[in-house]
């Protein structure tokens, strides 16, 4: 079903125009590293912490993928990461009208050491729902891209999940044991007893600690893999590369081309923190603007005791008992 108030053919051309300018912008920030590594200058400036930065290359690329889009599509409202940055509110600021959401680099530490899990980040909503999705990594060349109701693909030929033949692995019935946790530290890096970035570390304690341990929060997921960029993490859970990714504190921009991806992959996506019974209560849809995040990866097929989806439920709810409430509250989210 398309998204309301374009058709299938429009969203198509779109996503045509989106995956062409991801693959421009991914460009430019391949030339800014080029230009490093034979002896140029990179500016970097902090934003609201150490950790939190930006370099004129955010800039220059956000430029211009606003100036692409508004040529194209001059109706068409723009969220970008660097011009909101600038702004003094910390609303939530998207709306009914289609609206392009951008990081233009996700990833800004590793750009400015030139670790390769860097990306352009492409979201075109429509109705608070991300429809097209575009992450672009140019240092590994690689495009993950989605339309709705056109499924999720890598470079346009692998379609997500990489693994589907002849079906879909299912959950690991032992959940969160036996998969792999995406998780990150995050920029909230305040020493506060009982704050944000010690909810977290208990978090992943839990989540990595032998089976039954910490008075039965041991989840002994496989491994913890932190890429340092939420865009990428999300592009990862929609190959199936990782199995479950919570996070919370990331901004629209790093979330909705990644949403929209693994939705369209199949995926399932909901709040980050737990219930008051994470066993029985309703498993919510995600909130754009909350920056409270819990993605599972792959609609496995089903098994001899439970669908695909109920293996995505459940595991939901398994790693809901094993983390903190986490506080990224905002206005008008």
């Amino acid at each position: 079903m398309a998204a309301p108030e374009f058709s299938q053919e429009q969203l198509d051309e779109i996503y045509a125009f989106a995956v062409d300018l991801g693959r421009k912008a991914g460009q430019l920030l391949l030339e800014s590293v080029e230009k490093r590594l034979d002896g140029g200058s990179q500016t970097i400036e902090e934003k609201d912490s150490a950790v939190d930065i930006v370099t004129q290359t955010d800039e220059d690329v956000e430029a211009f993928i606003k100036s692409s889009i508004h040529d194209r599509y001059p109706a068409h409202k723009f969220l970008g990461e660097e011009s909101y940055a600038k702004g003094q509110s910390r609303e939530y600021l998207i709306d009914e009208q289609p609206t392009w959401c951008i990081d233009p680099l996700d990833g800004t530490v590793n750009f400015t050491h030139i670790f390769p899990m860097f990306c352009v980040s492409i979201g075109f909503i429509v109705k608070h729902r991300p429809v097209i999705g575009v992450i672009y990594a140019p240092f590994q060349d690689q495009l993950f891209s989605s339309c709705v109701n056109r499924g999720a693909w890598l470079n346009e030929k692998r379609r997500l999940p990489l693994i589907h033949k002849p079906s879909i692995p299912p959950m690991p019935p032992t959940a969160p044991g036996k998969c792999i946790l995406s998780c990150e530290w995050g920029k909230d890096r305040r020493d506060i007893p009982d704050g944000n970035m010690y909810r977290k570390i208990e978090s992943f304690l839990n989540l990595a600690a032998e089976t039954g341990s910490r008075g039965g929060k041991g989840g002994m997921v496989h491994g913890v893999r932190s890429l340092g960029s939420a865009t990428l993490d999300l592009a990862y859970t929609a190959m199936g590369s990782f199995d479950i990714w919570w996070e919370g504190g990331c901004w629209e921009w790093d979330v909705a081309a990644g949403i929209a991806i693994l939705l369209e992959a199949g995926g399932l996506v909901t709040t980050a923190n737990p219930p008051e019974n994470p066993e029985t209560d309703p498993i919510e849809e995600y909130k754009l603007g909350s920056r409270l995040y819990l993605g599972i990866s792959r609609p496995a097929g089903p098994s001899e005791t439970e669908t695909g989806r109920q293996s995505q439920e459940r595991t939901v709810r398994e790693v809901w008992k094993r983390v903190r409430q986490l506080d990224f509250s905002r206005p008008g989210a």
